[in-house]
């Protein structure tokens, strides 16, 4: 996805050689769902866990529009939490490796984490005058906000998407429902835990399904 603006300006460069192609402006709100699936393993313990989010979610867009077929770049200019609320937990350790000694040591595990600067390149097709189907590529900064005591910190990932979806118009207001799929997270923690050797591990799976609202000026 780094080569996000060569496509685009290509694709531009492409349909503004139409004579039938019109550059048009746009604003969004997208009711979305998002959902997370992820595991930490820790040492040779794997804790799982899932979160979910549902807000409102505005965007900006800009496209070249032909008779059928159309090409746009959608940018959310606003963070999204993953989870509806941080997670935490608190785990309890009764040994310490090297040490015959029963303790008793806890430690708060708070996370989270959110979504940024997304950007979506996609193009429509009408198959009516009004029916219309959607496809395209997505990128999203990856910020974790997790507050780990045993002392793991991870950190921020750029993940790519793949959205479809379709819609109805009218000419310039629009109705659609699409789903983005994402790549699979892979984060390394940058410090171990006492007495573990190997950092840390998160991998999660993303996704999400938003209804929006679009009006094109």
């Amino acid at each position: 996805m780094k080569n996000f603006w060569i496509i685009l300006s290509i694709s531009f460069m492409f349909l503004v050689g139409q004579a039938n192609a019109d550059v048009r402006f746009g604003v969004s709100a997208a009711y979305t769902q998002i959902e997370a699936d992820g595991t930490e393993t820790e040492g040779g313990e794997k804790n799982s866990a899932s979160a979910s989010h549902d807000v409102i979610i505005p965007s900006l867009f800009i496209e070249l529009e032909g008779d059928k077929f159309a090409l746009g770049l959608d940018y959310i200019p606003i963070d999204a939490d993953v989870s509806d609320k941080t997670k935490s937990r608190t785990d309890t350790e009764k040994s310490v490796t090297g040490n015959k000694a029963t303790t008793s040591t806890t430690r708060e595990q708070k996370a989270n984490a959110e979504l940024s600067d997304h950007l979506t390149l996609y193009a429509t097709y009408k198959l009516t005058d009004t029916f219309y189907v959607k496809g395209g590529m997505a990128q999203v900064s990856l910020d974790t906000t997790e507050s780990l005591g045993t002392g793991s910190k991870y950190g921020n990932v750029d993940i790519d998407g793949v959205l479809y979806g379709f819609g109805f118009t009218d000419g310039n207001s629009r109705l659609e429902l699409a789903y983005t799929d994402y790549d699979d997270i892979n984060l390394t923690s940058t410090v171990a835990r006492t007495g573990v050797t190997t950092n840390n591990k998160i991998s999660a799976d993303l996704d999400t399904l938003s209804l929006k609202y679009s009006y094109a000026f």
